[in-house]
């Protein structure tokens, strides 16, 4: 069976990785992102996200919403066997494409601060921008009343199947694989996470309720796959929020690089710890949720209240050593090896 698959999500998200993954199983090509930059070059125009965002519209507004899409589809049908058709942004360019036979829409998304460090490695010419540029473009896409114009949100919405892309490349790769076998086969069932991935997203979740933007992160202590407390990044009670008033830097020194971070915070995992122990909460021989490995004061936290085992999606770069763990009988299980170059509270 032929299959045609769109590839849907946001900024960084990953949506080249399933390219990637795809194509080595067969898969031809084609981009919607490419066809745009053919069609700036053209133009004699600088290409940028402005102006890719700016022809796209002018050509879904001229020739209708699935332009665009629609002469990618005939490329590919031309060509012949199974084909990708990525950075789909456009409502009505799902509309038209669901209509054609085996089309099947992949979407992925991924916490935005990892997709900004992706992007930011990525370093192509519509990369090269700020944190604060990177989130702006990405409002822009993402809503939008006008049929013709971006609106990732919707498409998310309207794909077959939805791919969380904070951990490993790994780990999509087999999500991704999962969901093929069932759409070769013909069933198409929904494959539910792991006990790890379903505790880690809510540890995202309670990181929503942080109050210093830089370093919005939560925490999930978890026993008998029961939650028994949660914590998130946060000022003393009665004290105010970097959110509201700024934060209160201060600097130090790790492996002789000079670094600056607030100090007006508790992290999420101390606040969590602190929970439990205010209410009553036994959480002995339990396991951690968390963003990245606890720094030092909250691994010491984690020792003395008998936490067990620590799950973590990436490697902080001022976090204890694996060894420490070791010698505290903890497990430290690291989702993403990666060291995370982030300044922390």
């Amino acid at each position: 069976m032929v299959m045609i698959i769109g590839i849907t999500g946001t900024l960084g998200a990953g949506k080249g990785t399933i390219v990637e993954f795809l194509l080595k199983r067969g898969f031809k090509h084609y981009s919607v992102r490419e066809f745009l930059t053919e069609e700036v070059s053209k133009r004699g125009l600088e290409v940028n996200r402005d102006n890719l965002v700016s022809i796209a519209n002018d050509l879904r507004a001229k020739l209708g919403p699935s332009h665009i899409v629609e002469e990618l589809y005939k490329r590919a049908f031309a060509d012949g066997g199974n084909a990708v058709i990525e950075s789909i942004r456009c409502p009505g360019e799902v509309e038209a494409l669901k209509t054609k036979e085996n089309f099947v829409l992949f979407a992925v998304d991924a916490d935005v601060e990892t997709r900004y460090s992706r992007i930011a490695e990525r370093a192509s010419v519509t990369d090269r921008i700020s944190f604060d540029q990177f989130v702006a473009d990405e409002q822009r896409e993402m809503k939008s009343s006008d049929p013709n114009k971006q609106n990732i949100q919707r498409c998310i919405e309207m794909a077959n199947h939805r791919f969380k892309n904070d951990w490993t490349v790994e780990e999509l790769h087999g999500k991704v694989a999962a969901v093929l076998g069932k759409i070769g086969s013909g069933e198409e069932k929904y494959i539910r996470p792991s006990w790890d991935e379903y505790f880690m997203e809510i540890a995202r979740t309670v990181a929503t309720r942080g109050t210093c933007d830089r370093g919005r992160s939560g925490c999930v202590i978890v026993k008998d796959k029961q939650i028994l407390v949660t914590g998130y990044v946060g000022s003393p009670v009665g004290f105010p929020h970097c959110d509201d008033v700024g934060h209160k830097m201060e600097e130090w020194t790790h492996d002789g690089v000079v670094r600056q971070h607030c100090i007006r915070t508790a992290h999420a995992e101390q606040n969590a710890i602190c929970q439990a122990a205010k209410l009553g909460i036994p959480i002995e021989g339990a396991t951690l949720y968390c963003k990245m490995t606890p720094c030092k004061i909250c691994a010491y936290m984690l020792i003395n209240s008998g936490i067990k085992r620590v799950v973590c999606e990436k490697v902080y770069h001022a976090a204890q050593e694996n060894e420490f763990y070791k010698t505290a009988g903890i497990q430290l299980d690291v989702l993403d090896k990666t060291i995370e170059q982030y300044e922390g509270q």
